[in-house]
């Protein structure tokens, strides 16, 4: 299935600022138990999928192997607008460079890893597990 954001629309247009100057996603898995768990992440938008770095070991990590269906939404704007969600199915990828390769992703969390006091070195380290999720469905408005 192909994923495509119309940007001639103006739902397309927000969609697509969105996903290139937001910092923080909410993904959302569900546990085997069937409960949804949402959690915010940083995110890189690459034109196709998105890619999210984890520590291993996480619950988030143990939901998709077990159930790969995850939606990804950004905040709204507080008074019930501006909703964006995506479905889509995650993947563990090994073939995915550790986060202090990808330039794009250093760049845009520069201010987040100097917040939160660490090297990129040191967050590829500790985040060192690749999520690729690729984007079935997107509604909002």
């Amino acid at each position: 299935m192909t994923f495509t954001i119309d940007e001639r629309t103006p739902f397309g247009k927000r969609v697509a600022r969105r996903l290139q100057e937001e910092r923080i996603i909410w993904l959302t898995t569900v546990s085997q138990s069937g409960e949804p768990n949402p959690r915010p992440v940083w995110f890189l938008w690459d034109g196709n999928n998105f890619i999210i770095y984890s520590r291993p070991g996480t619950y988030k990590l143990k939901h998709i192997r077990n159930n790969p269906r995850v939606s990804l939404s950004f905040d709204g704007d507080g008074m019930g607008g501006d909703i964006v969600i995506i479905a889509g199915m995650a993947h563990i990828d090994q073939d995915v460079q550790p986060a202090d390769q990808v330039s794009a992703y250093i760049n845009k969390y520069t201010e987040g890893l100097q917040r939160i006091n660490m090297t990129p070195e040191v967050f590829a380290e500790e985040y060192s597990v690749a999520l690729r999720i690729e984007p079935h469905r997107i509604r909002g408005h």
